[in-house]
C-alpha cells in the first residue's frame, strides 16, 4: 500500500511535467527574451507553496547569471516594494491566480510600469489578465488524494522556473567559469576556478635527473622528494621522460632467465618512460584530474611550452583539496 501510493504519486507529478513539454509555447519564448532584455533584476513574488517555489526560482536564476531576488508579498504591502526598480521585472507565481496579497501589489507594480510574467494554472484569471506574459502550468490533478495540499501544481511551477532559468543561461552563452565566480565557496567554487599552479610541487621540491644519471641517484632523488617518481631531463634540460616507483618494481623483477638485472649499473635513460602525460600550469585541476582519470596515473608533469618542467602535481595533493 505504502509503495503503491508513493509510486501514484510520482507517476502524477511526472505527469504534470510531461504536460508542460506538450503545451510549452511561444509565450515562454518572449519570457526568455523578456528577462534576456531586462536591465534590472527579476523580482519574483509567491504565497505560501508558491513562495517556497518562488525562492528557489530566484535562487536558480541568480546563480547562473540572471540577477533575481524574492520578495515575500505581505512584506512588500508593508514597505519592502521599495526594492524593486523601475527596470526590474516581476515574477509571480499564484496558481489560481486569486492570491488575495499578490493582486494587492499589481496596481503598485503596474504604477512603476513594470513587465509582469505569472505562472499560474488559470490563464483566465485575475493575475493572468493582469501579467504581460503567462505561463500555463495547470495540471490535471493533484497528488495529494484530498486534493488539498498542492504537489503537481508546484512540481510544474518548480520544473517552468529552471526551464526558464536554464534557457537563459544558454541564451546568454553562460559557462562553468561564470558559474564559478557565483560559488566560490565548497568543492564546486574551488573544482571549476582551482588551477594546477596552485596545487603543484615546484623549486627544489621538484623531483629532477637527466638521462645520464646513474639509477642509485636516481633511488636517492626519488626517496628524498617522496613523490614516488622523478622526472628525466635531456641534456638541454628539456623533459625526457619519466620514472616512477612502478618502473622500478617492475625492474628488479626477475627476468624470465631467472636473472636480476644490475639496476645501479643503469643510467636513467634505460629505465624511463618516455613521452610522459604533461598539463599546463594554467590548466585548471578539474582537468588535471580528467587527464588521471583515463590515463590511469596518479602523477603529471607541469611543463612549459617548450617542455622545460615547472613542477609536478600528484593526487594525493589534489585529494587535499577536497574537491574530490
Amino acid at each position: 500500500m505504502i509503495l503503491e501510493e508513493g509510486l501514484r504519486v510520482l507517476k502524477i507529478e511526472a505527469e504534470a511535467i510531461l504536460q508542460l513539454v506538450k503545451s510549452l509555447d511561444q509565450r515562454f519564448v518572449d519570457a526568455v527574451l523578456l528577462c534576456d532584455a531586462c536591465r534590472g533584476r527579476v523580482v519574483v513574488i509567491g504565497m505560501g507553496k508558491s513562495g517556497i517555489i518562488g525562492k528557489k526560482i530566484a535562487a536558480t536564476l541568480a546563480s547562473t547569471g540572471t540577477p533575481a531576488f524574492f520578495l515575500h508579498p505581505a512584506e512588500a504591502l508593508h514597505g519592502d516594494l521599495g526594492m524593486v526598480l523601475k527596470d526590474d521585472i516581476v515574477l509571480i507565481l499564484s496558481y489560481s491566480g486569486e492570491t488575495g496579497e499578490v493582486l494587492n501589489l499589481i496596481p503598485s507594480l503596474k504604477r512603476q510600469h513594470l513587465k509582469i510574467i505569472a505562472i499560474t494554472g488559470d490563464v483566465k484569471s485575475t493575475l493572468a489578465k493582469a501579467s504581460d506574459i503567462v505561463l500555463d502550468v495547470s495540471v490535471s490533478e493533484e497528488a495529494c488524494p484530498l486534493g488539498l495540499a498542492p504537489t503537481a501544481s508546484t512540481t510544474a511551477s518548480l520544473a517552468i522556473g529552471d526551464a526558464l532559468a536554464i534557457a537563459l543561461l544558454s541564451k546568454r552563452g553562460f559557462k562553468k567559469e561564470d558559474f564559478a565566480f557565483f560559488h566560490p565557496g565548497g568543492a564546486l567554487g574551488r573544482n571549476l576556478l582551482l588551477k594546477v599552479e596552485e596545487v603543484m610541487h615546484k623549486g627544489n621540491t621538484v623531483p629532477k635527473v637527466f638521462e645520464e644519471t646513474p639509477m642509485r641517484e636516481v633511488i636517492l632523488e626519488m626517496t628524498s622528494k617522496k613523490l614516488g617518481m622523478t622526472t628525466v631531463l635531456s641534456s638541454d634540460a628539456k623533459l625526457a621522460g619519466i620514472i616512477t616507483d612502478g618502473d622500478l618494481r617492475r625492474l628488479i623483477l626477475p627476468s624470465q632467465d631467472n636473472e636480476r638485472p644490475d639496476i645501479f649499473s643503469l643510467p636513467a635513460k634505460e629505465v624511463m618512460s618516455g613521452k610522459p602525460k604533461t598539463i599546463r600550469r594554467e590548466a585548471l585541476v578539474a582537468e588535471a584530474i580528467n587527464l588521471m582519470e583515463s590515463s590511469s596515473i596518479t602523477t603529471l608533469i607541469i611543463t612549459t611550452p617548450l617542455d622545460f618542467v615547472e613542477g609536478v602535481v600528484h593526487l594525493h595533493d589534489i585529494l587535499k583539496t577536497k574537491i574530490i
